[in-house]
């Protein structure tokens, strides 16, 4: 089960108040927990990655244990502790400007 952290606009729009838990397949990845959360909440499709590209939206950026994962590849294995539960997977809104 893993667990994701949404920012509070995209939490407002899947209806949900807190953390999602999800079933996803192994090797866990940022594409899989992605694709997962697509599925469950379909509201969700477009918001977090281009609807064609399947590339992550600007503004957005993925955490986990303290890293950064924005840059990595999408098919990249997720920390074991975020595969464990132990840790989430964060969906960060980005800040911008000055």
């Amino acid at each position: 089960m893993i667990r994701v952290v949404l920012p509070a606009h995209l939490r407002t729009l899947a209806r949900v108040g807190g953390e999602v838990r999800l079933v996803v397949e192994v090797p866990a990845t940022p594409r899989s927990v992605l694709d997962a959360l697509e599925a469950g909440y379909p509201m969700l499709r477009g918001t977090i990655r281009h609807h064609v590209t399947q590339e992550r939206r600007e503004f957005l950026r993925f955490f986990a244990c303290g890293q950064d994962l924005s840059h990595d590849p999408p098919d990249a294995p997720l920390p074991e502790a975020v595969v464990a539960g132990a840790e989430p997977f964060r969906i960060v809104g980005a800040m911008a400007g000055g």
